[in-house]
């Protein structure tokens, strides 16, 4: 089976990287996962659980760093076991940023056996794209800038997390109050 992406990112390239190798951003990242360890710099150990058709399925394996390119590729070899099957594959990863916005582009080889083989490739294809789209949008989820809503909704904080900074927004009855002027003044200025 083979899976190709890519996705966007409105972060710079060195910090995509860092992410990519923060073991509790990958925890977070990978669906159904219960544990991650990091076992060395390029060696961790998962083990998370997922629906493949019928089955609810929990994989454990091991996942190794490989051809480390800093800040721009790697290669992702893993192999994982479970009562219904087996999985093993690999994955290359790579960052290309343009005007602070790095693409990440990722294409996968996975071999899929056991009991979840039965299923069929289609469907198997099917939840792996699935699976691919939901931890590649948690990651850049979980990266990204993130917006924080108050419970009365009057405002709005912009949190970037690495800058350590807060920006607010205006609420929404202060615009009705302001723009109205704004156009007010640009009319006087252009009589």
């Amino acid at each position: 089976m083979k899976l190709t992406g890519s996705y966007e990112i409105k972060l710079d390239k060195n910090s995509v990287w860092e992410a990519l190798n923060n073991p509790d951003i990958l925890k977070k990242s990978i669906p159904g996962c219960e544990k991650f360890k990091k076992n060395s710099d390029n060696n961790f150990t998962a083990t998370a659980t997922n629906k493949i058709g019928p089955f609810n399925a929990t994989f454990t394996g091991n996942i190794e760093l490989q051809d480390i390119k800093p800040p721009n590729s790697y290669k992702i070899v893993g192999e994982g076991n479970s009562p219904v099957g087996f999985a093993s594959g690999e994955a290359y990863v790579q960052l290309e940023e343009s005007k602070g916005i790095t693409k990440l582009i990722y294409s996968v080889e996975a071999t899929v056996g056991g009991k979840i083989a039965q299923v069929g490739s289609r469907l198997i294809e099917m939840t792996a794209k699935k699976m691919a789209d939901i931890f590649f949008g948690k990651f850049s989820e979980l990266i990204s800038p993130l917006e924080i809503k108050k419970e009365d909704k009057t405002e709005v904080k912009k949190i970037i997390p690495e800058k350590g900074l807060i920006l607010k927004k205006i609420s929404k009855n202060i615009l009705y109050v302001v723009i109205p002027i704004v156009v007010l003044l640009l009319f006087y200025i252009v009589k």
